[in-house]
């Protein structure tokens, strides 16, 4: 009964801290020039020389519901009307490092 219980407590043990590790770190350098290399061509200090009402700014981002790092990295991924996919070209690391550079500056008015 006592290695049926301790056996338990480190079942327990284990799942804890493999269930609680916080997802990867985003790295913001790494978003800013992921950010440069693949989307400012089109969202120029988070505007947007397609679509204008579709642009990165705080307001825009939360009308189109992209306000969170989950709905900018979907977006990002999988691509969505004229903005293309990236799964294929970036990591999903890269993915949540260039959205958490969206939202951010998105926050601070791309300034």
């Amino acid at each position: 009964m006592k290695k049926l219980l301790t056996a338990i407590m480190l079942v327990v043990f284990v799942l804890n801290i493999t269930l609680s590790q916080p997802a990867l770190a985003a790295d913001i350098a790494n978003g800013e020039q992921i950010f440069s290399l693949q989307c400012a061509g089109c969202h120029i200090n988070g505007g947007n020389i397609i679509r204008r009402g579709k642009n990165l700014k705080q307001k825009a981002l939360k009308q189109n519901g992209m306000d969170s790092i989950e709905a900018i990295s979907s977006i990002v991924a999988t691509g969505k009307n004229n903005m293309s996919a990236y799964k294929d070209r970036l990591s999903e690391q890269e993915i949540a490092d260039v959205s958490a550079y969206v939202l951010e500056q998105a926050e601070k008015d791309w300034r």
